[in-house]
């Protein structure tokens, strides 16, 4: 089971959980279930095709998230707590490592690498030591931060005073080093926005070669150039800005629900989430794939690099 299948297990054992939303959640558990199943099965010898196949499936289960178990429910609990709960916006990031690697076993077939939703990347190193107390190989620590997509390498990092590395002079450390990373968001905000750009460009410092990523299913704010950060692109997964928060507050409630009704599930039908922008986000980690050292005289023929 997936992330977002732990979420609605979670849910599911709340104490706080109103009794008439259990059989939903039920519901839902085997709709999640389906979901998986059916993108697990999704087979194309085109890249554009298969895209489009995943986000179909994407849309109506996401539809049948937001609506019927959500939206629908007779309770407010679900509604209310979705920050906390985290049952929809954890849907993006389970479907994300199945469509990349499907995308990637389609074009290149490359096994030596993993891809994983809320993975620990390497951040930084340093060496808790000095003259006084030298610390077993020099006291290497490293740092890691939770990302939320990642295709990453298995890295071990190994440190001795003695070039022998004697088992009792060395420290050795499994991590993840990140070479793609994406922070995936329901609704981007300006702060939002601005920590995507300082943990970009953390990211960056720690390997010189990662590509970083914004992913948003709603803009909320004014849109501001990427350009001048480090963060590699933003992108919009349903092209659309976020309801307005006047319209939003009648959502917290059963009858405001009931009330605008027609209106939300017009809103989520005429914005569902992009097979375009899934492909482009596809297409930016395949290019990395393509990295070729550069030869001098394929060089000067072109006449850049």
């Amino acid at each position: 089971m997936g992330i977002h299948g732990e979420k609605l297990t979670a849910a599911l054992s709340n104490e706080k959980l109103p009794s008439s939303d259990i059989q939903r959640l039920e519901a839902t558990l085997i709709k999640y279930t389906s979901w998986i199943n059916n993108l697990e099965a999704v087979s194309s010898n085109s890249l554009p095709a298969l895209v489009s196949a995943f986000v179909d499936l994407l849309n109506e289960y996401k539809y049948y998230l937001d609506v019927e178990l959500i939206f629908d429910s007779p309770n407010d609990f679900l509604y209310r707590q979705k920050g906390q709960l985290k049952i929809d916006n954890s849907v993006v990031e389970e479907f994300l490592p199945i469509l990349v690697r499907k995308s990637i076993d389609l074009v290149v077939k490359e096994n030596m690498i993993d891809i994983t939703p809320q993975t620990s990347t390497f951040s930084s190193v340093h060496f808790n030591s000095s003259l006084g107390n030298p610390a077993i190989g020099g006291g290497l620590t490293i740092r890691t931060k939770d990302q939320d997509f990642a295709i990453s390498r298995k890295l071990y990092i190994r440190s001795s005073y003695s070039g022998r590395f004697d088992a009792n002079d060395t420290v050795t450390i499994a991590t993840n080093i990140g070479y793609v990373i994406a922070e995936i968001k329901t609704n981007l905000d300006k702060t939002m926005f601005q920590e995507a750009s300082a943990t970009a460009r953390d990211i960056k410092l720690a390997v010189s070669g990662a590509k970083y990523f914004l992913l948003c299913d709603y803009l909320d704010m004014t849109p501001i150039s990427s350009a001048t950060t480090d963060i590699d692109e933003i992108l919009i997964l349903r092209k659309a800005k976020r309801v307005s928060s006047n319209i939003r507050a009648k959502y917290s409630t059963f009858n405001g629900r009931q009330s605008t009704r027609n209106d939300y599930t017009k809103y989520l039908n005429d914005n569902p989430y992009s097979p375009e922008v899934f492909l482009r986000f596809v297409e930016h980690i395949l290019a990395q794939f393509n990295n070729e050292e550069l030869i001098e005289d394929d060089v000067l023929n072109i006449g850049y690099f």
